[in-house]
C-alpha cells in the first residue's frame, strides 16, 4: 500500500484515523543505528509499525522489528512520544492517519538483519555521520536525532 507523508502542509488531507504505532532505535557496538528502506513511501526509517489489539506496546516493538528486520531485540527505554497533529500519512485506500508514535531504544540480542520484501526493501546499519546521505522524512529524522542525542536525559514529549 502506497503512502504519502505530509508535515505542516495546509493542503494535506484531513486525518480520519489514529493508529498507535512504534519505532525502535537500535544501535550496534560501533554506534551505528539500524534503518530500513521502506516499500510504502521509499524513505529510510527506524523499524516499527502499528500496535495490534491484544498485545502490549513492548510486544509490538519486538514483533515489528522481528518482522521487518529479522532481529530479536530487548527494549531498554523510551526515546519519546511523537503525536504532532501537523504530520499526517495518506494511504492509497483513503485512510489518512494522524501521527501517534512511541519511539523506543532497544538493543540487538539475536538474529541477522534481512529485509522482508513486503514492507522493507533494505535493512542497513548506518553510521550517524552518513544519515544526511539518505532520504529520511523530517519527523523520522527527529526520532533518530533524539535517539542519538547522548545528552538527552528525558524522553521527547510531543
Amino acid at each position: 500500500m502506497a503512502r504519502v507523508d505530509y508535515f505542516d502542509d495546509p493542503n494535506a488531507p484531513k486525518p480520519n484515523s489514529v493508529v498507535p504505532s512504534v519505532t525502535a532505535a537500535i544501535r550496534n557496538e560501533q554506534g551505528d543505528i539500524l534503518l530500513i528502506h521502506k516499500v510504502d513511501n521509499g524513505l529510510w526509517a527506524l523499524p516499527g509499525g502499528g500496535h495490534d489489539a491484544g498485545e502490549s506496546i513492548i510486544d509490538t516493538v519486538v514483533r515489528e522489528v522481528r518482522e521487518e528486520t529479522g532481529l530479536a531485540i530487548e527494549v531498554t527505554g523510551l526515546v519519546g512520544t511523537y503525536t504532532d497533529p501537523r504530520h499526517v500519512m495518506a494511504y492509497d485506500d483513503g485512510e489518512v492517519r494522524q501521527q501517534f508514535s512511541l519511539c523506543f531504544a532497544a538493543k540487538w540480542v539475536g538474529g541477522s538483519p534481512r529485509q522482508d520484501g513486503s514492507e522493507t526493501k533494505e535493512v542497513r546499519w548506518v553510521s550517524p555521520t552518513d544519515l544526511d546521505q539518505l532520504t529520511i522524512h523530517s519527523s523520522m529524522r527527529r526520532r533518530i536525532d533524539d535517539a542519538l542525542d547522548e545528552t538527552r536525559t528525558q524522553p521527547h514529549l510531543g
